[in-house]
């Protein structure tokens, strides 16, 4: 295989990640014999599919041992603080979302900022001789929001299961851990601080700098971004079709459009790309400039002579 993919192995994160390839024309098929850790895109076989869990993931990336990976930006930026120099942030891929967040009880009514827990760090310190804790499996994304703030009078106890439990089990003061709803943060007597949101955290197809990107590598992930960004190119926007009794390419200047062909003649018929939202402005704008027989069409893809993302890619990766 030229090109190694990881996703998540099991859960929600694992189905929408199959669902994404699968919606670019790539539906993702066990290996037989693998145990289940073994998987191949139909459709591009230059593609080994390592299924494991989303902390691997961003492990394997950091160390190379993966091309491409889909896991939460969350995990990325703890395993490797360093981010820029190991992994390149491809695409946010809209699912999977969570917030790295702090919390405190509730039962703090004067504690709403990061300020406030400052001054409570400080009179917890000089009230009890001892550093106020943290529970948290975010150890460098903790450490490096806390410095920002210009908090030092805590101490970071790392969590081994459910953080949000902590504090009323007496093991820490607060926490920071990672929440969708913050509902169960609020049934565990905790509230998230006003300026405490410490990454806005979605699964992000991600690539490691530090694997072996060789030119078979390179190949497969340009067929791959090619195919992934043409489909969604489709799916944000329609094909006008419209004629103009003299073809005038000035004439079609609406923001938003792009000329995808032009008629051969002195008239004749533009082909159109229009996002969909601004579709009706576009459409009212072209009739006012002469445009007639228009219609609006949907496809499965549309190609790119330039491919954003594989662009992104390729000017992240070291140079040879």
């Amino acid at each position: 295989m030229a090109l190694t993919l990881a996703i998540p192995s099991k859960g929600r994160l694992q189905e929408q990640a199959s669902e994404y390839f699968a919606d670019a024309g790539f539906p993702m098929k066990k290996s037989a014999g693998a145990r289940g850790y073994r998987a191949t895109l139909a459709g591009l076989p230059g593609v080994d599919v390592m299924l494991l869990s989303a902390s691997e993931i961003a492990a394997a990336l950091v160390t190379g041992d993966v091309h491409l990976g889909i896991t939460g930006e969350d995990l990325l930026r703890e395993t490797a603080p360093e981010l820029e120099s190991r992994i390149a942030l491809i695409k946010p891929l809209g699912f999977g979302f969570a917030n790295v967040v702090v919390a405190v009880p509730q039962a703090w009514i004067d504690v709403s900022t990061m300020a406030d827990l400052d001054d409570v760090c400080a009179a917890f310190a000089h009230r009890h001789r001892r550093r106020l804790r943290i529970a948290t499996k975010y150890l460098h994304l903790t450490r490096a929001f806390f410095a920002h703030a210009g908090i030092s009078d805590y101490r970071i106890v790392e969590s081994a299961g459910a953080t949000e439990g902590a504090p009323s089990a007496g093991t820490a003061e607060a926490i920071v851990d990672i929440t969708t709803t913050g509902a169960t943060l609020a049934a565990n007597g905790l509230k998230i601080l006003d300026d405490g949101t410490i990454l806005e955290s979605q699964a992000q197809l991600a690539a490691s700098l530090t694997a072996d990107w060789n030119a078979d590598a390179r190949d497969t992930a340009l067929a791959l971004f090619s195919r992934i960004g043409a489909r969604e190119r489709a799916k944000a926007s329609h094909v006008l079709r419209v004629r103009l009794e003299a073809a005038d390419d000035a004439a079609l200047a609406v923001p938003g459009l792009s000329i995808l062909s032009r008629p051969s003649g002195v008239s004749g018929e533009y082909t159109l790309l229009c996002p969909r939202e601004t579709l009706m402005d576009a459409m009212a704008a072209l009739r006012a400039k002469g445009a007639t027989a228009m219609t609006v069409q949907d496809v499965e893809y549309v190609f790119d002579g330039a491919e954003p993302l594989a662009t992104k890619l390729f000017s992240a990766l070291p140079k040879a």
